[in-house]
C-alpha cells in the first residue's frame, strides 16, 4: 500500500515492470518503519514524469524494463537519490556499483536480504545528511570554516577546487580558500549539475570552462589537467545539458 509523503522517513519510488515484483516491493517497504513507499510505477519512462515533480529518497530500480533499462535511466539522472537495484540478472552487478547504488538485490528477494539493502541505505542517507548540517549547506551556497572563522561561498562564485591530502583550496572569484576537508567528502556534497572531477587533484564548476584543448581544460586564465578517461565523460555532460537548455 503506498502512503504519503513523509519527512520522517525515507521517501521510496518503486520502478519495475512486473506488477507483482513491484507489489512485493511494496509490501516490503511497508514492513520497514524507517521507509516510505510513496509511488511506484511500471517503467523509467513513467519515473521521469514523477521524480519531475515530486523528490524521492530512495529508488528501488529494476534494470530489465521495455524502451529505457534501470541503468540507462540511473546514468540520465544528474543527481540521482540513493539507489538499491532490484532485478532477476547478476551479470550487471558491477555496472551498478560503478554507478555508485547501495545495494543490488537478486530476484526472488528474500525480506531479510531486503532489510539489510534498506539499514544500509538509511546508513547512509543519514551520513549524507549530517555532511550537510556539518558544512552549513544549502541549495546555493554552503558555510565552511577557514582560519579562525566559518565563511559562506556560494556555489557560483567557485571556478575549482584542488585537492591538498586533508584539506582542499577551494578557488572563488574573491579570493582562495583553505578548508579542512577531504575532495571525496566535498564532491559528494557538491551539486553535480553543476561541478564535475576532471582529474583526481581538481573539481571544476563547468560554468567556469572558457576552453577544453587536449588534456587541459581553461579556467579563470589557469590551465588544469583533464585526465584522460575523464574528457570524454565531460564532453557528453557538456553536450547534454547545452540540449537541455535549449
Amino acid at each position: 500500500m503506498l502512503t504519503p509523503k513523509n519527512p520522517l522517513l525515507l521517501n521510496c519510488l518503486v520502478i519495475d515492470d512486473e506488477p507483482l515484483a513491484r507489489r512485493s516491493i511494496v509490501d516490503y517497504i511497508a514492513k520497514v518503519d524507517f521507509l516510505a513507499a510513496t509511488a511506484s510505477c511500471g517503467s523509467a519512462l513513467e519515473a521521469q514524469e514523477l521524480m519531475s515533480k515530486e523528490k524521492y529518497d530512495l529508488l528501488f530500480l529494476d534494470i530489465n524494463m521495455p524502451y529505457l533499462s534501470g541503468i540507462d535511466f540511473l546514468e540520465s539522472i544528474s543527481q540521482p537519490p540513493l539507489v538499491i537495484f532490484t532485478t532477476a540478472y547478476s551479470e550487471h552487478a558491477l555496472e551498478g556499483y560503478r554507478l555508485q547504488i547501495v545495494d543490488y538485490l537478486l530476484k526472488p528477494i528474500a525480506f531479510k536480504r531486503f532489510y539489510q539493502a534498506a539499514l544500509k541505505a538509511k546508513e547512509l542517507y543519514e551520513l549524507k545528511n549530517q555532511q550537510k548540517e556539518e558544512v552549513g549547506l544549502t541549495d546555493s551556497s554552503m558555510f565552511m570554516k577557514h582560519e579562525d572563522s566559518f565563511v559562506k561561498i556560494q556555489w557560483q562564485d567557485i571556478f575549482y577546487i584542488e585537492a591538498m591530502q586533508n584539506y582542499v583550496k577551494i578557488h572563488t572569484h574573491q579570493k582562495t580558500y583553505i578548508i579542512h576537508q577531504t575532495m571525496v567528502a566535498l564532491e559528494e556534497l557538491l551539486p553535480k549539475e553543476h561541478f564535475f572531477r576532471i582529474h583526481k587533484s581538481y573539481l571544476i564548476n563547468v560554468n567556469h570552462i572558457c576552453s577544453i584543448s587536449g588534456n587541459r581544460v581553461l579556467i579563470n586564465n589557469t590551465q588544469l589537467p583533464l585526465a584522460r578517461l575523464r574528457k570524454e565523460a565531460l564532453l557528453n555532460d557538456i553536450i547534454y545539458k547545452n540540449l537541455l537548455s535549449k
